[in-house]
């Protein structure tokens, strides 16, 4: 009998474990089945996207060059941008007509007429460009040039007139803020940038904090979370408040505007709360694949996006990684700091191989950062969206509210402007996908060795050894800046910015890049806290965008800049005293002497549609010189501006070589510097194929010693027994 009902109980559980395979085995085909039927469903949609924009009248006057007249309908904000010093607006929209054909492809559209940025998304324009092949990935028809102002065809939609409406309400609303409050605040509730200083953006940057200038699922969060708090506390049940919160989800989205960021953020939050609405369980990970899959289905260009991807994998690692280590840390640490440990190291974990591929550098501070900043971000984005919706009733109350937002912010600004100013708050790495791969298998070895006792021993040890030898080297290795420095090339990428030693914590500083952050911590790593003039060569972005950098937490007593200038530099040196550079006029610092060269002469003044030749030509140039020391420095004149020097330029011991080391060089000049040392302040992978192999190959053959800032960084000039040498700072 006890046989008996043992063979039973085995032949129930071999069905049972049957039975289990076979739901097991029909649930693992469905799922294969839903990835198959999702795949072809994203490959269905890239094929008909990259058709459209592969064929037709717009790919063809693109893959010509040719010109023609358009109609189009912007889908985006215009930016203002600078490139080789000249304003650009940068705006994405919709070719319906050209060519007398009906079309409808995604552009973007390039132009120079300043009126185009008081375009908002839905307006219809006609437009005359020249048609060009996009050179990147994303799915576009054609890049296209436009010539002049924007023809209006249609205002806005009455949805995008309401959103700017609301959007410059709130503007009004900090004007009173300090002005650094005033540029950040708006960028954290609706993504407005448009007052933001580009070094304090920079320093948000390198601090990891980026994130929060930009709309995205945290946002989005906050605002569902404050909505449905009110509903429950007015009385609102289960079924009435999740409408309420979809509806404060999209009037959110318009005013922010839809980015790839914002769009993921709401249909995962639409998701969600139809599982609240429904009553059914709510599983985040479940919500964010459905937001991820309609938003491919519907926008195939997503794919491509680099901040839709960010804004994923982040999403990502609060879901997937964040519990599991809430769990761990909350042994050892408080609920509060466990949780908010948790969430941070999450994010940045999840998202670090995709920063390390665009940026090649990986953030040793950000996650402190993030830390510090997260109590305020909360306050700051509850009290701005508030504002944002009195403001177009009541500014005085609007203006009321953001003062307590103000002050969160100042703390957020704090923690990213300290953060940045740490030393090696950055660090170098690969980049591209190659950086990505070696972070993720550095990210490998690193959880190995914490799962094993040996290796961590084994890993202490080595790292106190690295750790040594490091601080040996600082020690006995000179430091940074070399004492002696005459000059100092600053590593500002493409573009250029000189320091002349002018005694004590002072310096003579000749063009500041093109941004601010890279030419001011150049000047705090030289210890300069007093400029007492400052030369602008010429009006281009990657010679004067950066003077603010300059500006920051230092005097500047005088400003020295070409009489042929446009005024694009006014903006950047208001308040402060400023002279024309004749030539022959000179200026004496202590023991250094500021001899101008060039401009040979007055001329007409500058226009912004003169080519980037002529305001090359425009540059000043001037020797320096002190005891022991002389350059040339050379702006960016070309060849034209160059042979009309030949007979004026004197022997000097350092040359900066004009332009960035372009092609645009006359022989003759630079021989007649007779300069033992050339230096060439150049972007690492420029687009303009700077420094050119000709220069490169004149000055060898001029026998000039050649140090780039792309490949040294940081190059200073000091003396030696023997005359000078350079020591960069890599």
């Amino acid at each position: 009998m006890g046989g008996g009902r043992l063979a039973i109980a085995r032949m129930t559980a071999s069905r049972a474990r049957g039975g289990a395979r076979g739901i097991s085995g029909t649930v693992n085909r469905r799922l294969l089945g839903m990835v198959l039927v999702c795949v072809a469903a994203s490959a269905t949609g890239v094929a008909f996207r990259a058709t459209a924009v592969g064929t037709g009248p717009v790919w063809t006057l693109a893959r010509t060059g040719g010109a023609s007249s358009a109609e189009a309908v912007l889908t985006g904000d215009p930016q203002a941008r600078k490139a080789g010093g000249r304003p650009l607006v940068i705006v994405r929209a919709r070719v319906e007509a050209v060519a007398r054909a009906r079309v409808r492809v995604p552009v973007l559209l390039i132009a120079h007429d300043p009126r185009w940025l008081g375009l908002l998304p839905s307006q219809r324009v006609r437009l005359r460009g020249r048609f060009e092949k996009p050179r990147g990935a994303e799915l576009l028809a054609a890049v296209v040039i436009v010539r002049g102002p924007p023809v209006l065809l249609g205002g806005p939609s009455d949805v995008q007139r309401a959103a700017e409406a609301v959007r410059a309400r709130l503007r009004a609303a900090v004007d009173r803020l300090p002005p650094d409050q005033r540029g950040v605040l708006p960028g954290m509730v609706d993504g407005d940038t448009s007052r933001l200083d580009p070094a304090l953006a920079d320093d948000f940057r390198t601090a990891g904090l980026s994130h929060l200038l930009v709309v995205s699922g945290a946002n989005l969060a906050i605002v569902i979370g404050a909505v449905l708090w009110l509903c429950r506390v007015a009385g609102l049940g289960r079924r009435r408040a999740p409408p309420v919160a979809a509806v404060a989800v999209v009037a959110f989205v318009l005013v922010a505007r839809p980015d790839p960021s914002v769009l993921r953020a709401t249909v995962m939050g639409l998701v969600a709360l139809l599982a609240l609405f429904t009553g059914r369980s709510r599983q985040g990970v479940p919500a964010l694949c459905a937001a991820v899959l309609l938003l491919v289905l519907i926008d195939p260009e997503l794919a491509r996006s680099y901040g839709f991807a960010l804004s994923v994998l982040a999403t990502a690692g609060l879901l997937v990684l964040a519990p599991p280590w809430r769990e761990r840390l909350a042994r050892r640490l408080p609920g509060p700091l466990a949780d908010a440990l948790a969430v941070a190291a999450a994010a940045e974990v999840a998202v670090a191989p995709v920063l390390v591929m665009l940026s090649g550098e990986v953030g040793v501070v950000s996650l402190l950062a993030n830390l510090l900043a997260a109590p305020a971000v909360a306050p700051a984005t509850l009290l701005g969206a508030l504002a944002t919706a009195i403001a177009p009733v009541s500014l005085p109350l609007a203006r009321l509210t953001v003062r307590p937002a103000g002050l969160a912010v100042g703390w957020i600004i704090w923690i990213a402007r300290t953060a940045a100013a740490l030393p090696y708050a950055t660090i170098p790495w690969t980049g591209g996908g190659l950086g990505a791969v070696t972070l993720l298998l550095a990210g490998g070895v690193a959880v190995l060795i914490l799962r094993h006792p040996g290796l961590r021993m084994a890993a202490v040890a080595a790292m106190a050894g690295v750790l040594i030898a490091v601080v040996v080297l600082r020690v006995t290795a000179p430091g940074w800046p070399p004492p002696g420095w005459q000059l100092v090339a600053c590593d500002v990428g493409q573009g250029d910015a000189l320091a002349l030693a002018a005694g004590p914590g002072r310096a003579v500083v000749v063009d500041t890049g093109p941004t601010p952050a890279p030419v001011d911590r150049c000047l705090s790593r030289l210890r300069v806290k007093d400029v007492p003039l400052l030369v602008l060569t010429h009006p281009h972005a990657d010679h004067i965008g950066g003077t603010s950098g300059v500006r920051h937490g230092r005097t500047v007593h005088e400003v020295v800049r070409t009489p042929l200038t446009d005024g694009a530099e006014n903006r950047f040196i208001a308040g402060l005293p400023s002279r024309p550079a004749l030539a022959g006029r000179e200026w004496r610092v202590g023991d250094l002497t500021l001899a101008i060269l060039a401009p040979l002469g007055t001329g007409p003044a500058l226009s912004p549609r003169d080519d980037g030749t002529t305001i090359n030509n425009a540059s000043v140039v001037l020797v320096a010189r002190r005891p022991g020391f002389s350059a040339l420095l050379a702006g960016d004149v070309e060849t034209d501006a160059q042979r009309a020097l030949e007979t004026s330029v004197p022997r000097v011991q350092v040359l900066k070589v004009p332009h960035h080391g372009s092609r645009s060089q006359d022989p003759r000049f630079l021989a007649a510097a007779h300069a033992s040392i050339s230096l060439v302040s150049v972007g690492r992978d420029n687009d303009y194929g700077h420094p050119a192999p000709s220069t490169l190959g004149l000055l060898r053959r001029l026998h000039t010693q050649v140090h780039r800032t792309d490949q040294d960084g940081d190059i200073a000039i000091v003396r030696t027994r023997t005359g000078i040498a350079a020591v960069p700072r890599h």
